[in-house]
């Protein structure tokens, strides 16, 4: 019963940050859509950079994550 918990919530929690990316990028877009005439481009590259640095942090953070539960003894190997 307790091989499939660690799926479900590391698949739900991709598909929470994944929903709120999607969405945090598409309110910044459209904001600088309605307000100042920004340009389109500049607006999309700033946005692919916060998600480029966002997902190297929640890569970042997982590894370090791994390397403390291996210092602290605990085994994270999938059955």
């Amino acid at each position: 019963m307790m091989d499939w918990v660690p799926i479900v919530f590391v698949t739900f929690k991709v598909l929470v940050l994944g929903t709120g990316m999607f969405f945090a990028i598409k309110w910044h877009y459209d904001q600088g859509k309605k307000g100042r005439k920004t340009v389109q481009r500049a607006v999309l590259r700033a946005s692919g950079k916060v998600a480029v640095v966002f997902v190297l942090s929640l890569l970042g953070l997982g590894l370090a994550t791994f390397a403390v539960t291996r210092m602290q003894g605990l085994d994270l190997t999938f059955p």
